[in-house]
């Protein structure tokens, strides 16, 4: 599922006859308005077009409409991540770069998403669909650590695990600090792409990758 914000002036409201996404579309225009804990289960509804007891149709509480929110989010953030790894193509490196860069581009392009997903404090465990979501979407790092992990001699192998937690967490922090959408956004004298590439490559290098690391015959 794809969304662009309306704003107030563009939004359809409840007039196409699927409440639930009207629901959706509402709350995600009052995150990018008002942050994730700015706004009530009833501005969405009265921005949806509905009375405040419509939304009881399918969310309990602003809580579960969030959850359904980051676990979109979770989805769409998963494909984009799958489609710039590719697989390791052409070589594990260079598509770790790309994997990088499309963390940022979610963040940029989606900043309603990324903010239901990680700023609004909705525990993981509070749906099991959504736990599935986040977790398949960190799994494509995952394999993608395990995969440069093996062009190093297995006896120089860093754990795939930490390195993907550790390259997880720079790209984090540099989509929440410097492409976010809002007046929080940071200036940079440089791209967050460009930041982001110089960080990774002086980690990598810090555990024995570089350019031209082939993976090892030794297996």
């Amino acid at each position: 599922m794809g969304w662009s914000r309306r704003g107030s002036r563009g939004r359809r409201g409840y007039h196409h006859g699927n409440l639930r996404e009207a629901l959706v579309e509402a709350a995600l225009n009052l995150i990018v308005d008002k942050g994730p804990g700015g706004f009530t289960f009833s501005d969405a509804a009265r921005l949806a077009g509905v009375s405040s007891a419509a939304p009881y149709r399918h969310y309990r509480d602003r809580e579960q409409l969030l959850s359904d929110i980051a676990r979109r989010g979770f989805e769409q953030f998963r494909e984009v991540l799958e489609l710039a790894w590719d697989d390791g193509r052409p070589d594990p490196f260079v598509a770790y770069e790309r994997l990088g860069r499309a963390y940022l581009g979610f963040a940029r392009r989606q900043p309603a998403y990324y903010s239901a997903m990680f700023e609004a404090g909705i525990p993981l465990d509070s749906s099991p669909a959504l736990r599935q979501s986040a977790d398949a979407a960190f799994l494509v790092f995952r394999h993608a650590a395990e995969s440069l992990c093996a062009m190093l001699p297995r006896d120089a192998r860093p754990p795939a695990l930490m390195v993907s937690l550790h390259v997880w967490t720079m790209a984090h922090g540099i989509a929440s600090l410097f492409t976010r959408a809002d007046a929080g956004r940071r200036t940079l004298p440089m791209s967050p792409e460009d930041l982001l590439e110089a960080a990774v490559l002086i980690y990598l290098r810090g555990l024995g990758f570089s350019r031209d690391t082939q993976k090892s015959r030794s297996d």
